[in-house]
């Protein structure tokens, strides 16, 4: 086997940062329409789309899609997920859809989830009734989801088998090990099916767990593009594996060549790159901008996985507001943040008036630096174009309109103030007839 790799030359911060906005598919944010391919090139590129609940504009995973593809139908989402199954639910960061294409992987963590996960071995022992019931059922009459066996109930309103939580338990339990799959969504609630009568049974066996480990790696490190150890860690955060398994996995790609370690400009530790990202890393450093176009971001895209990871390649702070209670918010409830030509320049706090059919813009906050005209203090690439950037807003918010189906984009207060008057005017200039 080849030795490790000496470090190579330093390289630029912004190169790091304009081979993740590559990788993220965000180097051109909605210049291509939606199709099969593209969509699952993008959720093989990132390792998974999370799924959330949450609402108030739409749901994270449409939203996610949205960002890098621009308006769609999302039934068509909805078909190409539960029809013709390009894509299928798992856990890879959080809950997530992950490409079917790399389901023969993950069924490593499937198999390893029954008897190692540690936390439902108490849980197994005590409902074992529960779990061969609930699979017994949906083998018998699936696809059912959580509130078909709420309605098994026994009349006298007894516990039992039929209990809510233990069900969803043992849903989730069989759900994660693999023995069923998410057939369906019905008003956002998922409804469960065996899973070979979703997928044909792999024509393989699983890898084996030292394989699936490098292979969680490269896959952590091939959506970041470039990544500290740290980094590895807080991307793709499921399994959790046992400390110090990671470092293991990742010793044996640098033994074999696959790893190399960069030094990146004003950076104390060491970065990881795929060997065979070295070349596409060079260029990302030559690029004169670190993306093209303007979006928004969900809160729960993949890109803002490692909240830390993109301070440090973009200056950005940013948190998931909803968990904070209302007094302590700075920026609002649920913040989109604003990606203009590589740099993110602010946060929008957006609201669907579904009845109205409007987009309220409730709280527009712009990037202190963005503001005063100067330069970014993270990955930097020169001045922003005040009313370019304006306008490039205008425009993600109009699309963000007519995606949702709202017909009027509502702005309200923006930060600093100063800046409420050209935003106003962006959005005059980029409304439609």
């Amino acid at each position: 086997m080849r030795g490790q790799p000496a470090p190579t030359a330093r390289v630029p911060l912004r190169a790091v940062a304009a081979l993740f906005l590559e990788r993220q598919h965000l180097e051109r944010p909605q210049g291509q329409a939606l199709s099969p391919r593209r969509l699952v090139r993008f959720a093989e590129d990132v390792g998974g789309i999370q799924v959330d609940s949450i609402n108030v504009v739409e749901r994270a995973h449409y939203l996610t899609v949205w960002s890098r593809f621009g308006p769609y139908d999302r039934r068509r989402l909805d078909r190409l997920v539960y029809e013709r199954r390009l894509l299928t639910e798992y856990w890879a960061h959080a809950a997530c859809l992950v490409p079917v294409s790399l389901l023969p992987w993950w069924r490593r963590a499937m198999l390893d989830y029954r008897p190692r996960h540690t936390g439902w071995s108490g849980w197994l022992k005590r409902n074992g009734p529960v779990l061969r019931e609930v699979a017994g059922a949906i083998g018998e009459r699936g696809p059912l989801g959580g509130a078909d066996f709420e309605r098994r109930r026994g009349a006298g309103g007894g516990g039992g088998w039929w209990d809510w939580r233990p069900v969803q338990h043992a849903l989730h339990y069989l759900w994660m090990s693999g023995a069923i799959m998410v057939h369906s969504r019905r008003h956002f609630q998922k409804r469960f099916d065996l899973a070979e009568r979703l997928l044909p049974p792999p024509a393989d066996g699983a890898p084996s767990l030292a394989a699936f480990r490098r292979w969680h790696v490269e896959r952590s490190l091939h959506a970041m593009g470039a990544a500290t150890a740290s980094d590895l860690g807080r991307y793709l955060t499921f399994p959790r594996f046992p400390p110090g398994t990671r470092r293991a996995a990742l010793q044996e790609l640098r033994a074999a060549g696959g790893v190399a370690e960069v030094a990146v400009e004003g950076q104390p530790a060491p970065w990881l790159v795929l060997a065979r990202d070295l070349p596409a890393l060079a260029r990302a450093g030559d690029r004169p901008l670190g993306s093209r176009g303007t979006t928004l971001l969900a809160p729960f895209d993949s890109l803002l996985w490692h909240r830390d990871r993109v301070e440090r390649l973009f200056g950005f702070g940013y948190r998931i507001e909803v968990y904070t209670p209302g007094a302590d918010r700075v920026h609002g409830y649920y913040t989109l943040p604003i990606l203009h030509d590589g740099q993110l320049i602010g946060r929008v706090d957006v609201k669907h008036d579904r009845p109205g059919r409007r987009l309220l813009v409730k709280h527009a906050s712009l990037e202190p630096w963005f503001a005063a005209g100067s330069r970014r203090p993270a990955a930097d690439w020169g001045p922003v174009d005040r009313d370019q950037a304006l306008d490039g807003l205008a425009r993600a918010l109009g699309s963000l309109a007519r995606f949702v189906g709202a017909v009027e984009v509502v702005p309200g207060r923006v930060t600093p103030a100063r800046l409420g008057r050209p935003l106003r005017r962006a959005l005059a200039r980029t409304a439609g007839p």
